[in-house]
């Protein structure tokens, strides 16, 4: 099983970070929805701290690269295998900050890794 956090988890259903934490639940991954606002996903609470957690093989983002600076350091104590920038996150700084940390990224979109099969690292 691989262990996937969601940075920007929204508690609203209609939100695609929402639909990802759902959708990535049901394929079997174990999923962390890291978002500044309490809530739900799937019985999951949001969490709203940033906790060191291990073993991590994907960060998910769904903040903005407006919002995305404050997230940086974190990203890189997480040290996942590869960040994926959705659709609206692309974000040049943050490319190459992971670059130097050697961290891989995708520009691409979960929801749609997930539906084709192509969401696993392995």
């Amino acid at each position: 099983m691989n262990r996937t956090v969601v940075i920007g988890a929204s508690p609203n259903p209609g939100k695609y970070s929402y639909i990802a934490t759902e959708r990535l639940k049901e394929c079997g991954e174990e999923v962390y929805p890291i978002g500044i606002r309490d809530g739900h996903i799937s019985g999951d609470k949001i969490i709203t701290d940033r906790p060191l957690l291990e073993n991590i093989e994907t960060v998910t983002l769904y903040v903005g690269p407006r919002n995305q600076s404050s997230w940086f350091n974190y990203i890189l104590r997480l040290a996942p295998k590869r960040v994926i920038f959705n659709p609206g996150t692309e974000n040049e700084e943050l490319y190459r900050i992971l670059e130097e940390n050697g961290i891989n990224y995708e520009i691409a979109c979960t929801l749609v890794l997930l539906s084709t099969g192509s969401y696993s690292t392995a």
